[in-house]
């Protein structure tokens, strides 16, 4: 034990400061996922948008971030993690600013399309960053729970925000916001953050041009064919036809991986259970609450009649209460176990989804709105540590960028499948009422109330399954010293 201890690399002594200026990032690429939501019915009026125009204010930023994920962490191991993450946080404060300053669609397009950008250079080479410079797993656990928890408190806050600055300062506040952010995130990880990159006999050549691009174009089709089933039957081309043409040309990718002697993505990384375990409680919880936030935002504003200020601040109790789950997750990982609490977390955040099919057009805010909110937002915060312990379980220094993007990847591809396959479900369900003589605001009623059963059922499920892959279960090192405990005995 002894000769391990004296082997074992010096901890970074700036290790909490440079978290901080990981995590500012970390928080704004959330902010950004939700922040549009609440303001865009005062974008489409200022910049006289039609409704294709403002779809593409939010598929723009997914499209690019979910297409460019994985090569993003790849190309933080093998070109070198800072100087990725730092050109991240850069094309993030200066497309934030282009956005606030937007006169026109294509501005405010193209900004949101380099946003995304920006997401892909940053979040991933940000976490990796994290598993590498805590190396001890107490604090890793207490790192990663703060990052988890900056998640969840950075996608509610984007709503409560975005309803608070739109009313009182205008949409353009939402993207102002995020500048200073990434700023001061660039200077701090500049100078505490050491540089890190995978070694060359483990893939620190440059990956191939015919692997990247057809990862990217693979994603980027895929990811596009998704987002138009929102808007179009699932059969018609404008879907089919993008996701074909992306699976041919991952299922092309994965051949080229396979014949490689420097794959751009080694596929035995996909072989650890434990890490497949995070995979899917990311997968589940981004489907289910994806849902969440865009449905919950439409009652508030179309059934409920909240004003955007109205519908910002009703997300104060999220942000509030999703610090006990937080706090209590890192307290009991030593006792119970990653395994049990990403379970159990997945099982809350269901229950209060499925209360929200229970909303009526006559609920008030502590009897309606408040329960399920405050069952999602501890749940998310009992989860996060679990999910992101699972998911970087075992990760080298060569891959950890790699590591991150599928998490971060699978966030975003997830949260576009579960919005799409979902609302359509619930829409669908919501016109053959109508067909069938319901009236039209009864029909909506019972099609949003169907999407958030569906949705709470796939996080039931989803702790089941969770609970099942796991072959293991990691337990931050304790009084005992053990730090983790095979299930296989």
């Amino acid at each position: 034990m002894a000769g391990d201890t004296e082997a074992a690399p010096a901890p970074n002594p700036l290790r909490w400061k440079a978290l901080i200026g990981l995590a500012l990032v970390q928080f704004i690429v959330f902010l950004d996922a939700t922040n549009v939501n609440v303001a865009l019915p005062s974008i489409q009026r200022d910049l006289d948008l039609s409704q294709s125009e403002l779809t593409w204010v939010v598929n723009a930023y997914l499209i690019a971030a979910g297409g460019l994920l994985l090569l993003g962490g790849r190309l933080g191991d093998l070109i070198g993690r800072r100087r990725v993450f730092t050109a991240g946080a850069a094309l993030l404060a200066v497309s934030s600013l282009t956005a606030a300053l937007s006169t026109s669609s294509a501005m405010l397009i193209g900004s949101r399309f380099a946003q995304g950008i920006g997401e892909a250079l940053a979040a991933p080479t940000a976490l990796s960053m994290v598993a590498l410079l805590f190396t001890d797993e107490r604090e890793r656990t207490k790192a990663l729970g703060i990052w988890g928890g900056l998640a969840g408190l950075g996608a509610a806050s984007g709503v409560l925000l975005s309803g608070v600055l739109t009313d009182l300062a205008g949409w353009h506040w939402i993207f102002y916001i995020g500048v200073p952010p990434c700023v001061i995130s660039l200077v701090m990880t500049l100078k505490l953050v050491p540089e890190t990159k995978g070694t060359a006999e483990s893939g620190g050549r440059r990956a191939s041009w015919l692997s990247a691009v057809l990862l990217t174009g693979g994603m980027i089709a895929v990811v596009h064919g998704l987002l138009n089933g929102i808007t179009h039957p699932w059969s018609s081309g404008a879907v089919l036809v993008s996701l074909i043409g992306g699976l041919v040309a991952l299922a092309v990718f994965t051949v080229v991986q396979l014949r490689s002697e420097n794959p751009l993505i080694p596929l035995g990384f996909f072989t650890s259970r434990t890490r497949l375990t995070g995979y899917a409680g990311q997968a589940f919880m981004a489907v289910s609450t994806s849902v969440m936030f865009f449905l919950v935002v439409l009652y508030m504003q179309q059934t409920a009649n909240y004003s955007p200020l109205e519908s910002g601040l009703a997300w104060l109790p999220y942000t509030v209460l999703f610090a006990p789950g937080l706090v209590l997750s890192t307290r009991l990982m030593p006792v119970l176990g990653s395994r049990l609490l990403l379970s159990m977390g997945l099982f809350v955040i269901g229950v209060g989804i499925f209360l929200f099919s229970l909303l009526g057009p006559d609920a008030d805010f502590v009897t309606g709105l408040l329960p399920g909110m405050a069952l999602a937002a501890f749940g998310s915060g009992l989860a996060a540590p679990a999910l992101q312990l699972s998911a970087l379980d075992g990760v080298s220094p060569e891959n950890a960028g790699l590591g991150s993007g599928v998490l971060t990847s699978l966030q975003q591809i997830s949260q576009s499948v579960g919005l799409s396959v979902i609302m359509t479900i619930g829409l669908s369900h919501a016109h053959a009422l109508q067909v069938s003589g319901t009236g039209a605001a009864k029909a909506a009623e019972q099609g949003r109330s169907l999407s958030f059963v569906i949705a709470g059922v796939v996080l039931a499920v989803g702790a089941v399954v969770c609970y099942l892959i796991a072959n293991r279960t990691i337990r931050p090192a304790g009084a005992d010293g053990d730090a983790a405990v095979p299930l296989t005995a």
